[in-house]
């Protein structure tokens, strides 16, 4: 469904990316364009200046893990999800990845040690998505292994820069 054409775009995109959890904000802010111009997927493929990438996403909210995975999908990533500590160390130590995208409050322990973990059974990039975005918790995730800390609410065009840094 091209969302730009849509009647309640606004709407339907606030559903999607700006549902309100726990009377807190949504996780992604979306600006919706004015005009008509359809998005298809040769153009937002072709806008993206970097190579594909194998990404783990870890995020406990279960309509932001299928946003940002259906997302992350269309501009030409392989995605794998978890949505807890445990199922994102199964599939590390099933799989190699270019990327770990995580949350650090997860039901079941913490991405800070999920992250340290991963990071010492082979290389990977880790980008904390996360609403912990004090300079302590910052300085906490640079110790832990993250590369990059994205204080949610992320702006998607943010992230897609710092995968574009990682894929280059």
């Amino acid at each position: 469904m091209d969302l730009t054409q849509h009647k309640d775009r606004e709407k339907l995109w606030n559903l999607i990316f700006g549902r309100e959890r726990n009377g807190r904000p949504g996780d992604f802010r979306v600006r919706v364009p004015g005009g008509t111009a359809k998005m298809n997927e040769d153009r937002t493929k072709d806008s993206y200046p970097g190579k594909s990438l194998r990404i783990l996403v870890v995020e406990d909210h279960g309509d932001t893990l299928e946003a940002l995975s259906r997302l992350l999908t269309h501009f030409g990533h392989e995605i794998s999800v978890a949505d807890d500590a445990q199922s994102a160390r199964k599939i590390i130590g099933s799989k190699e990845f270019d990327v770990v995208l995580c949350d650090i409050a997860l039901p079941d322990g913490s991405g800070y040690d999920l992250v340290a973990e991963a990071k010492r059974k082979r290389p990977v990039k880790a980008v904390a998505l996360t609403g912990f975005g004090t300079p302590d918790d910052i300085e906490r995730g640079k110790e832990a292994g993250f590369d990059f800390h994205l204080t949610k609410p992320v702006d998607f065009h943010e992230l897609r820069a710092v995968l574009g840094q990682i894929a280059a």
